[in-house]
């Protein structure tokens, strides 16, 4: 192996990526993608690359990998790794460094594993294709890894498909499959993003423990600043193709000095943040599409610090240089203002943080239950005349919900809140309970036989804006079929008039309503999404992860745009999420649930405060936070999420719970305990003993006045 034996002895920068530009060559010409990117990566070292989706940030992964496809390529500077120019390497020579020297950890792990092979197979794929060595010897090193990610009975994991595991398993699985042949540096494009926190905090583990055991060099590339600050020592924040700063983190979270930085620092709910007090900040405008880059600064038109004749004026190299802050640290921002800029008294405007008051009760649940029917064909079945048995989906499920008051419900996959938003919507009946809405009993009632009133007066904001619009439609044809089926409007001239009410509500621009999903962003897409939602007037809307599929900066814009709206028609909302920062950030109450039963709820305040249930607890630590001056208490929950066809007796939590105080808590049912009026925590502990428990988030004395 030629490239192998020119690597073995090298001892200098694992990669180098210098002055590096890459371009897509489409029918109109040439797409500049990537622009004097540089990078330097010593052994051991972890590098985060940041930024909004079509920054960059992929594209660079895939040209250290050699992958642009027959239309991408690069057209200036060099990718050197371990001293070699990957571009002058052949097809068969990439062949032999891919998954053995460098190895990609993608995003999808159902897409990075083959449905119809079983696990095992993948696996031994990797050091029989890379090494001279036996089948035997290729299933024990499979089964090795898979023990290093900590995987519970790596044997059936061999003999697994990928279908036959979670979704933290598969991940895993693929992480073990990059690691196979120990290779010198691993390429990990968002690979928590799609995973619950607290398996997102296990996989975040995980990664260190590989850094420090393999010595493994690392390019995280993520928009959530909290995993960057937990996984990496360098951080390069990218914008538009461009690398706008770049130092140690700590450095550049505490002592920001591009507006981009700050923007995106202002766009993430931190510990601090609170809606009324200190709103979010949204970076205004949009990325711009690499072939209509402005001429200067690249971020220009949407920079509060513009100065018209300094930011807009030409380059010579076209680009803005580099400029140093700290030599030491390795410090760097590319602009031109820096320097003149009071960061101490900068204080964006933020979202309208006007605080509202909750009127009455407009959804109360009381002792919901939603159980499912299965046949159970097995011996022990038949032996015992028990030929039916019961998912228990959700449990003994109750709380209220007020006008105007916004409600957030969390948990891991599998906890019961979908389950709970397809009662509420009719697209599932209640086995036993109450669901009241506006004094009305909906629980038993499916959608089928609701009136049109009933069904527009809840509405549901879905988590994937770019499956639930219809393409073939108009946006206005789709806002309008809403306005007329719930009898809003009947006359066509209204009707149209009311389209462009919900266009001005939503901020989108009028003309919007004459084109198509597909000439629409993710987040233009999630704001008609949200414009149906409130088409039909609703009293109250189910919103079921509205923003996880977006952009941080798009985040914050459409989380403002559902508090103004809530506020305007005074509409309550239900939001389910496992982003517990933005949750912290937006609800007024929580619910929290656990395998269909709810294991606490109270005021956000007292949620997200001792005394907690051991489980939200953990779900709080598992919290990634962008910010350095917070302490954060480590739980990490051991074990999966116990199947719902068979549950746990006793407590739903204690195969998993860090303080089970015994036998209780296996074999008895916890009672619901008032730790405060309204605040309810499902336990067999003690509340003196969980009024004790230290806070997870601790505030540290380090100053920040500089990155506030």
């Amino acid at each position: 192996m030629v490239v192998s034996t020119r690597l073995q002895d090298y001892d200098g920068p694992i990669l180098e990526c210098r002055n590096l530009s890459i371009s897509y060559f489409t029918r109109a010409g040439e797409i500049p993608a990537v622009v004097d990117f540089n990078l330097t990566l010593n052994k051991g070292d972890s590098v985060g690359l940041v930024g909004e989706s079509g920054c960059g940030k992929s594209t660079v992964a895939m040209a250290i990998m050699q992958y642009l496809g027959n239309n991408g390529g690069i057209v200036g500077g060099e990718v050197i790794y371990k001293g070699i120019d990957l571009a002058s390497l052949s097809r068969e020579e990439l062949r032999q460094l891919r998954g053995n020297e460098i190895a990609m950890i993608y995003q999808e792990p159902m897409a990075a594993l083959n449905p119809s092979m079983r696990l095992g197979q993948q696996l031994m794929e990797v050091p029989l294709c890379h090494e001279e060595i036996t089948e035997k010897e290729a299933y024990e090193r499979a089964v090795e890894i898979l023990a290093a990610v900590n995987l519970p009975d790596p044997e059936r994991v061999m003999n697994s498909y990928p279908h036959q595991i979670s979704g933290g398993q598969q991940q895993r699985v693929v992480i073990a499959m990059a690691l196979l042949s120990n290779p010198s540096l691993l390429l990990l494009d968002e690979p928590t993003t799609a995973l619950d926190v607290t398996v997102e905090a296990g996989i975040v583990e995980l990664i260190g423990q590989i850094a420090e055991r393999f010595d493994t060099s690392m390019i995280y590339i993520s928009h959530n600043l909290g995993l960057i600050l937990a996984t990496c020592d360098r951080v390069n924040v990218m914008y538009s193709g461009v690398v706008v700063e770049h130092g140690t983190v700590e450095e550049v979270f505490d002592h920001m000095r591009h507006p981009y930085t700050k923007g995106l620092f202002s766009c993430i709910p931190l510990p601090g943040a609170d809606k009324t007090a200190h709103p979010l900040v949204p970076i205004r405008g949009q990325l711009p599409l690499p072939h209509e880059r402005p001429v200067g600064c690249y971020f220009a038109p949407r920079c509060d610090f513009f100065q018209e004749g300094v930011c807009d004026r030409a380059i010579e190299r076209g680009t803005i240089p580099m400029a140093t802050v700290d030599d030491r640290s390795g410090h760097e921002v590319r602009c031109l203002r820096w320097q003149e800029i009071d960061w101490e008294s900068y204080r964006p405007e933020g979202l309208s943080g006007e605080s509202v008051t909750s009127g009455e009760v407009v959804l109360s649940v009381r002792e919901m239950r939603k159980y499912y029917e299965l046949a159970d064909n097995s011996l022990v079945a038949l032996i015992r005349g028990k030929r039916v048995r019961y998912v228990k989906a959700n449990e003994r499920i109750s709380f209220d919900a007020r006008e105007c008051e916004t409600v957030a419900i969390v948990g891991e996959s599998g906890c019961g809140k979908s389950t709970f938003a397809k009662v509420l919507m009719g697209l599932e009946t209640a086995s036993d309970g109450e669901v009241v809405f506006k004094d009305q009993e909906i629980g038993k009632l499916p959608v089928q036989k609701r009136s049109p009133a009933q069904i527009g007066s809840m509405q549901m904001i879905f988590q994937n804006p770019f499956d639930t619009l219809n393409p073939s439609h108009t946006v206005g044809a789709q806002l309008a079929r809403v306005i007329k089926k719930f009898g809003v409007e009947t006359d066509k001239d209204k009707i149209q008039e009311r389209v462009i009410q919900l266009l001005d509500l939503v901020k989108l621009p009028r003309e919007f309503a004459r084109r198509r999903p597909r000439q629409l962003s993710g987040g233009q897409k999630q704001r008609v999404g949200i414009a149906r939602a409130f088409a039909g007037n609703p009293a109250m809307v189910v919103a079921d992860e509205p923003v996880s599929a977006l952009d941080v900066s798009v985040q914050a814009a459409i989380t403002g745009l559902l508090m103004e709206i809530q506020r305007s028609y005074r509409t309550t909302l239900l939001f389910i999420s496992h982003d517990l920062s933005l949750v912290r950030y937006l609800a007024d109450r929580v619910v929290v649930m656990y395998l269909g039963q709810i294991m606490e709820q109270g005021t956000t305040d007292e949620v997200f405060s001792p005394p907690y249930h051991p489980y939200t607890e953990a779900l709080l630590s598992a919290v990634p936070i962008a910010d350095t001056s917070i302490e954060k208490k480590r739980i990490i929950l051991e074990g999966n999420l116990p199947s719902v066809m068979n549950p746990p007796r006793g407590c739903p939590f204690h195969t998993r719970c860090p303080r089970k105080i015994g036998r209780i808590c296996e074999a008895e049912p916890p009672p619901f305990v008032e730790a405060a009026p309204g605040h309810v925590i499902l336990c067999h502990i003690p509340m003196d003993e969980l009024r004790r428990v230290d806070p997870v988030f601790v505030q540290t004395a380090k100053d920040k006045s500089a990155a506030e």
